[in-house]
């Protein structure tokens, strides 16, 4: 690779690293808002409201039970949502804005939310 090559290619990962910054930035101003924490700040076992935009979502069976397991980004952080018994819920798709409230808990060390309440955001 000449020196000019690997020029541009620092360039164009940079231009792509901040777009994520960029793009993380514009999500947590979309989802502030009153009474909801950010999923960083959100605290272990405790109630919480969160609001986020869907990234993927996978059916993932849990002991022979079906679930649906859709990832929340608001931003600040990730937070996996499950749905035990749930092959799939209309309207819950990548890219969707929902606001889910429940209790957060840990699995896998991974931060979870078990059958939240959740209402989808236009």
């Amino acid at each position: 690779m000449t020196p000019e090559h690997r020029g541009r290619l620092r360039r164009s990962l940079a231009r792509w690293a901040d777009s994520g910054e960029a793009h993380a930035r514009d999500l947590r101003a979309t989802h502030a808002a009153a009474g909801e924490v950010s999923i960083q700040d959100a605290p272990d076992r405790d109630r919480v409201v969160l609001r986020g935009t869907i990234r993927t979502v996978t059916l993932r069976p849990r002991g022979g039970v079906p679930a649906l397991e859709a990832e929340l980004d608001d931003g600040s952080g990730v937070i996996t949502i499950v749905w035990l018994g749930r092959r799939r819920i209309a309207g819950v798709g990548p890219g969707r804005a929902m606001r889910v409230e429940g209790r957060i808990g840990t699995g896998s060390g991974h931060r979870v939310l078990f059958n939240p309440r959740y209402e989808l955001i236009p």
